[in-house]
């Protein structure tokens, strides 16, 4: 290790100390708390099905820059080089669109072989796998999937649903860690529709026969997800926040959790304020770190004060641990790599910021009704020398610091991925 990061984290720990801060614990809370890296950063969401057609549900990739993973092969060479720039206890977040077949398999007939070999590679790197059904992207849901009307395409929702349970429990098996599912749809109008009650109650249905019929997964948890509207589908969302909150807790279940994406809710609206309220009726949540920019968009995630303000609560409400966060976005118009450890690496910069924070010392102001001295201390302690803690912690796992991981990622790139054509 430099000379100079070993100064600058001796420097910033006596820093620290004066606010009542042990820096060594916060990294490794850090250190130790998984972040699930979303897979489809790497091949803009294509997937792996013998199938023609870009994306379809409300949802698109813009770019071309060069070099995306053509099959698995290389989407987990990609992930082995996002693994070793990107420090901290990891999972992996595919989609069942990555599933690998000698032909063409439809989605209510997927099965845990068609994963294998994610399996494999992920105990070959101590790493757990996450796991989303593809709603999305499919002749069979252009108008509707697990709300849809026509009872045949409902049906083949459901048992595409029920599957990627067993697959999200066969994961969890092989892994020895708890595999999370997150549960979205697209479904949803361009126009307002005049009954928006049947569809709602189809979903419900529809999500009630998946979990009914898969009591006997074990080790899986289900995050259910809401979104304000996509492209398309500007005007309703089936599965909005206020059903899927209600779903969530009418169900008050131990696996099945309220999913937050930063990117589906009104522009005028935060995660950050919304974990205090989830908590308080659930146990866990499912998080997507996304960035919208205007909308939906999922723009790599940036050090910014919204990804600030969702570390510094799940911090301050003790729900680190409780909290499952993992990542969601892709663009193809730069460097992929670069793109996917950016996002990243903020992801799990901002969570140590915030375990560097006094939270035990504005939390005894605020018992003691000094708001004064809170919102005093609130504001002197963010311009202390998280940078040098970093440094340290990224030089100590091998990750990389500063302009480093660049510059072996454009390596990689000229070696590897600028070939692909």
């Amino acid at each position: 290790m430099e000379e100079s990061i070993l100064k600058g984290y001796e420097f910033a720990k006596e820093y620290y100390a004066k606010y009542g801060v042990d820096v060594d614990k916060a990294i490794e809370i850090c250190d130790n708390t998984p972040i699930s890296i979303h897979c489809w950063q790497g091949d803009d969401v294509n997937g792996f099905e013998k199938k023609d057609g870009g994306l379809s549900g409300g949802i698109q990739t813009t770019g071309n820059y060069p070099g995306k993973a053509r099959n698995p092969q290389e989407l987990r060479a990609d992930l082995d080089v996002v693994l070793k720039h990107f420090p901290g206890e990891k999972k992996i977040n595919i989609h069942a669109c990555y599933l690998e077949a000698d032909g063409f398999v439809d989605r209510n007939e997927i099965e845990p072989k068609h994963f294998e070999k994610w399996a494999d590679w992920a105990v070959e790197h101590n790493l757990g796998i996450d796991f989303n059904p593809t709603y999305f992207s499919h002749p069979l849901s252009e108008n509707g999937t697990l709300s849809a009307r026509d009872d045949k395409v409902r049906e083949f929702w459901v048992e595409h649903g029920i599957r990627c349970r067993r697959i999200g429990g066969y994961f969890a098996e092989r892994t020895g860690k708890t595999c999370v599912i997150n549960h979205w749809t697209p479904d949803g109008d361009k126009e307002f529709p005049i009954d928006t009650l049947s569809p709602r109650l189809r979903l419900k249905d529809s999500y009630d026969k998946i979990f009914a019929e898969t009591e006997d997964v074990k080790n899986v948890m289900d995050g259910i997800e809401s979104k304000l509207f996509g492209i398309g589908l500007e005007s309703y969302t089936v599965g909005s926040h206020e059903f899927c909150m209600g779903y969530v807790m009418k169900k008050n279940s131990d696996h099945i959790i309220m999913t937050l994406d930063c990117g589906h809710y009104h522009p005028t609206e935060v995660v950050s304020a919304k974990l205090g309220a989830v908590y308080a009726f659930s146990d866990h949540c499912l998080l997507h770190v996304s960035r919208p920019v205007r909308w939906d968009s999922d723009h790599v995630v940036n050090y910014d004060d919204e990804l600030k303000s969702i570390m510094d609560e799940l911090v301050r409400l003790d729900k680190v641990q409780a909290t499952y966060i993992a990542t969601d976005y892709f663009d193809a118009s730069i460097n992929r790599l670069i793109a996917w450890i950016t996002g990243l690496r903020n992801t799990r910069k901002a969570l140590l910021a915030s375990l560097l924070t006094p939270v035990e010392t504005l939390k005894k102001f605020e018992r003691e009704g000094d708001t004064s001295s809170r919102l005093a201390v609130s504001q002197e302690y963010k311009t202390l020398p998280v940078g040098l803690v970093w440094d340290y912690y990224c030089a100590k796992k091998g990750a990389g610091v500063g302009l480093d991981w660049i510059n072996e990622v454009k390596r990689y790139e000229a070696e590897v991925t600028a070939k692909r054509k």
